[in-house]
């Protein structure tokens, strides 16, 4: 994920928000994003604000320029594209320093204009909808926020589970739990609904395949949800283990023995599998072709 310094001519005088919007094709919530984060600098590399007047003929701004470690788009129009990613990648950038993201690729193949249209976490596997423009990242974001889409996960849950379940129970911050990003199901949580239907058995493992449908879109929804009744899923290094053992997995302390030993596998095992959406009177259908989960369920 490497940020390089680009140089950019500007005119002394001018209020530098205006500058970047009429000298340099920025939209105004780009351009005061770019300043609320600290991306624009002088020659001094004084980092500049909204408010500030240029008294320069310069400005550097701080750009991220994509890298790629070879995975490829599993499909693209000039409108958007889908990408499988595998397990332990993260889909965004936590700070400058971190080396690598789905982010690199989106912006090494399709450049700065695309963008990631939702999220999985970074152990979760499989499909991810990339917007090429600003147009068609409005549209797809504005589509995800009316769940206009269709989304099917895997999982493999411990325990065994025989009958769909529906699982109907709000979610919200668990703010009696010392892990911060934890969640928890609550009456006073937000709406959330998932549909659990088991693909099949493994006694002698006493594990189950199931296919999630998360029909709301809550962080960690089918995890809380599989938790919730008694089904945490395999390789969890959150849900469902002693919090001590999660704070150690946040912070990057967790030895890969440890966490084999607490959650008895050495990745989270969800897998985003099916999306099915309608862009522009098109109906789009995509599967995944990672069989990593399925692999390893019937592994043995």
């Amino acid at each position: 994920m490497p940020f390089v310094l680009k140089v950019y001519p500007t005119k002394i005088g001018d209020r530098i928000q205006l500058h970047l919007i009429r000298n340099h094709g920025l939209s105004p919530a780009n351009a005061q994003n770019l300043l609320d984060r600290g991306k624009v600098f002088d020659k001094d590399m004084k980092q500049l604000k909204k408010t500030d007047v240029i008294e320069t003929e310069q400005i550097f701004i701080s750009e991220f320029i994509g890298i790629t470690k070879g995975l490829k788009p599993l499909f693209s129009t000039d409108d958007f594209a889908i990408f499988d990613k595998p397990s332990g990648i993260m889909v965004h950038p936590v700070n400058k320093f971190t080396p690598y993201c789905l982010l690199d690729e989106v912006k090494y193949h399709f450049g700065s204009t695309a963008n990631i249209v939702h999220r999985i976490d970074a152990e979760t596997s499989g499909l991810i909808l990339i917007s090429r423009t600003k147009e068609a990242e409005i549209e797809l974001k504005t589509m995800f926020e009316r769940k206009l889409y269709t989304k099917k996960y895997l999982a493999i849950a411990n325990g065994i589970i025989e009958n769909q379940k529906t699982i109907n129970s709000p979610i919200k911050d668990d703010i009696n739990s010392t892990i911060r990003v934890k969640m928890t199901t609550a009456d006073n949580g937000k709406e959330s609904l998932t549909i659990i239907n088991p693909i099949q058995i493994n006694h002698t493992k006493n594990q189950t395949l199931v296919e999630a449908l998360p029909l709301t879109g809550r962080q960690h929804q089918i995890r809380v949800h599989l938790e919730s009744i008694g089904h945490n899923i395999l390789g969890d290094p959150i849900y469902g283990i002693d919090e001590i053992i999660a704070d150690k997995y946040l912070c990057k302390e967790l030895s890969l023995e440890d966490r084999l030993y607490h959650t008895s596998s050495h990745r989270l095992w969800l897998h985003a599998d099916y999306l099915e959406f309608s862009y522009k009177d098109i109906l789009y259908k995509f599967h995944s072709k990672n069989k990593e989960l399925l692999e390893f369920f019937n592994k043995n």
